[in-house]
C-alpha cells in the first residue's frame, strides 16, 4: 500500500508535523520548515532538529517531505529576486537536510514573459548554482507539476524534462505529481485508457523511475483550466476514479501519498484530513 500522509502545521516546533499526522495515523507527511510567505527565517536549532528526530523515530512516519516558500522564483528574470530565490532555495536545501528530511519539493518557478525556453534554462542554471552551495546526503529535490496558472513552468512534461536533463547532478533530484496540477494543465486521469495514455507521456518524457511522491488533490476546476484550486478527494472535478487508478497501481504502492486539500472540521466525521485520508484507504483496499 502506498505511503499516505497530509501536509500539516509546524505551529509551535516542526516536531508538531509528525505528531499531528501521527494522530492520523499516517505514513508520510509534509511541512514547512519556515513560514511559506517570507523570505527569512530563524535558523533551525540543534535542538529542534534533535527533537523532529526523535519524534519521528518514535511514530510510524516513513516519509518525510518539506515543501519551499512561495516566493521562490529560480525563473525570474528579475535578478535581484532571483538571486534571492537562490539564496532561499539553497536555504530550504540546507534546512530540510537538516531536520533528515527525504524529500524537498519545489515549484520550478515563472518566466514572467521571457519564454518557456529561457525560463527552463534560468531554472536550470539557478538549480546548478544551488548544487554547488549545498551539500546534502539524505534530501532529494522533488521538482512538482504545475497547474500553469499565469507564466508558470511545470505545467508540461517536456518543461520538467527540460530542466532534469540539465541538472548537474541527477542524482539528487526526482519529480512529484501532483494530481490536480496535471489535471489542470490538460492532462486526462480517467478513464482508464486515458490515464495510462498520460502515463505513457510521462515514462516517455521524464520517466517513471525519476516519480518519487504525490500530492492527492482533487480540483475545483476543469480539466484544461491551469488555475490551481484544490478539491476534497472525490467531490471536484477529477472524481474518484483518478485516485482509485492511483493507489492502486502497483509502481506506485510503496510512494508517499500526500494530501494539500482544503483543511477544516467535517460537518459529521472529524476533520476533513480524517475523511479523505479514510477515502484513499477503502480506495486502496479495492472498495
Amino acid at each position: 500500500m502506498p505511503l499516505f500522509g497530509a501536509h500539516m502545521s509546524s505551529a509551535g516546533g516542526l516536531h508538531n508535523a509528525i505528531v499531528e499526522a501521527e494522530k492520523h495515523s499516517c505514513e508520510a507527511v509534509q511541512l514547512f520548515t519556515k513560514a511559506p510567505s517570507q523570505w527569512r527565517a530563524p535558523a533551525i536549532t540543534a535542538e529542534a532538529a534533535a527533537q523532529f528526530h526523535t519524534v519521528r523515530s518514535e511514530t510510524g512516519i516513513q516519509a518525510t517531505m518539506v515543501h519551499d516558500a512561495y516566493l521562490i522564483n529560480l525563473a525570474s528574470p528579475d535578478d535581484a529576486i532571483r538571486q534571492k530565490s537562490i539564496s532561499a532555495f539553497a536555504d530550504e536545501v540546507e534546512r530540510a537536510e537538516q531536520i533528515g528530511a527525504d524529500f524537498l519539493v519545489m515549484h520550478p518557478g515563472a518566466h514572467m514573459g521571457i519564454g518557456e525556453e529561457e525560463g527552463c534554462a534560468r531554472v536550470v542554471e539557478a538549480m546548478n548554482q544551488v548544487i554547488s552551495r549545498t551539500d546534502t546526503r539524505r534530501v532529494r529535490i522533488l521538482v512538482e507539476t504545475t497547474a500553469g496558472q499565469g507564466t508558470t513552468l511545470g505545467h508540461r512534461f517536456e518543461h520538467i524534462a527540460t530542466i532534469l536533463a540539465g541538472i548537474d547532478a541527477p542524482e539528487r533530484f526526482g519529480v512529484c505529481f501532483d494530481t490536480c496540477h496535471v489535471f489542470a494543465a490538460g492532462y486526462p486521469l480517467s478513464p482508464r485508457r486515458a490515464y495510462l495514455k498520460t502515463w505513457r507521456e510521462f515514462d516517455r518524457l521524464i520517466g517513471i523511475e525519476r516519480l518519487f511522491a504525490f500530492h492527492l488533490n482533487d480540483s475545483a476546476k476543469p480539466m484544461g483550466s491551469r488555475v490551481d484550486r484544490h478539491a476534497h478527494i472525490g467531490l471536484g472535478e477529477l472524481g474518484i476514479e483518478p485516485f482509485a487508478f492511483i493507489v492502486r497501481d502497483r509502481r506506485f504502492r510503496k510512494l508517499p501519498m500526500v494530501l494539500e486539500t482544503p483543511k477544516g472540521a467535517h460537518p459529521k466525521d472529524g476533520d476533513w484530513d480524517h475523511v479523505n485520508l479514510a477515502t484513499l484507504r477503502r480506495l486502496a483496499d479495492g472498495e
